[in-house]
């Protein structure tokens, strides 16, 4: 595997479970990387803040802010303001522990550390809305060096992808599981 294509392999390339995966390891994983990186940045992993991440880090899906909200209130029975969310949010992306997929408005928790300010490419599935980071290091280059050479000062770089994954993608279209396949 290329060093531009390298993943996860503990938790985001496993065989995708559909909901039985345990994601108390990975949750608790990624709170120690959590803590570490709010300590590295001076920045201060509020109670509020650390339930927001629980909740973002306890799937391995993206979960939209009113989507995080909702989780919460079920288990508290508190309700809390959006911008309570929102404002927990920006301070868990400040600290490179959450990223944010920018075509669906939704946040996935890192369950890999990053070296440095390494940038990833997030590949969503779209049966089962798995997020699987892969590093983008030569695509973010390239559109650094085509910004550059044009005299663009680029600030927002994004990339992401959209396909299924490994899981997904060796299950019977619905097509072919109810015998719908046409031949050509």
């Amino acid at each position: 595997m290329t060093p531009s294509a390298k993943v996860d392999q503990q938790h985001s390339m496993e065989p995708r479970d559909h909901g039985q995966h345990d994601h108390g390891a990975c949750v608790l994983s990624a709170l120690e990387r959590a803590r570490t990186a709010f300590g590295d940045k001076g920045i201060k992993l509020t109670p509020l803040r650390q339930r927001v991440f629980e909740e973002i880090a306890g799937s391995h899906d993206a979960l939209g802010a009113y989507e995080v909200l909702d989780r919460m209130a079920r288990k508290s029975g508190e309700r809390l303001a959006p911008i309570s969310v929102y404002r927990a949010i920006d301070a868990l992306l400040a600290a490179g522990v959450v990223h944010r997929i920018e075509s669906k408005n939704a946040f996935f928790a890192c369950h890999a550390p990053h070296q440095g300010q390494e940038r990833h490419i997030a590949l969503v599935c779209e049966r089962c809305q798995t997020v699987i980071e892969v590093s983008g290091a030569d695509i973010f280059a390239a559109m650094e060096t085509a910004s550059a050479a044009c005299g663009f000062k680029l600030s927002l770089a994004v990339a992401e992808g959209s396909g299924l994954c490994p899981a997904c993608a060796t299950l019977p279209t619905i097509a072919q599981a109810t015998g719908m396949v046409t031949q050509p």
